[in-house]
């Protein structure tokens, strides 16, 4: 059986693609502008079908949500926070996972921020 190799791209609508580009640029330092890929460092990926009522996910017209995995999560979200980002005050920890935080970009997209357990 052929198998998925792993995530190959991440696609989202935006009001303004340019301004939503700039965000994750100079919010969270996704450089991926153009035709030259983003080059991730290795690290797990979790794919989680949620029911169809969950909360999770912020609006409930938002049907996928990103997570991205994080180096240090409470940096990332002072660095959001100083940026005017929408930070959710909730963290959340699950043992021998990791940590979890929360950012909501300026299309309304709530994004999960992961910090892995070592």
């Amino acid at each position: 059986m052929e198998r998925l190799l792993g995530i190959g791209g991440y696609f989202v609508r935006a009001a303004d693609p340019a301004a939503l580009t700039t965000w994750y640029r100079e919010c969270l330092g996704l450089d991926a502008e153009g035709a030259e890929p983003w080059q991730q460092e290795a690290g797990a990926t979790i794919f989680a079908p949620f029911a169809s009522d969950t909360d999770y996910f912020g609006r409930m017209e938002q049907q996928v949500m990103l997570n991205f995995r994080v180096r240090d999560l409470d940096a990332m979200l002072a660095q959001l926070r100083d940026r005017g980002a929408a930070v959710s005050a909730e963290t959340q920890e699950m043992e021998g996972i990791g940590r979890f935080g929360w950012v909501t970009d300026p299309e309304g997209n709530r994004i999960e921020l992961w910090e892995a357990t070592a």
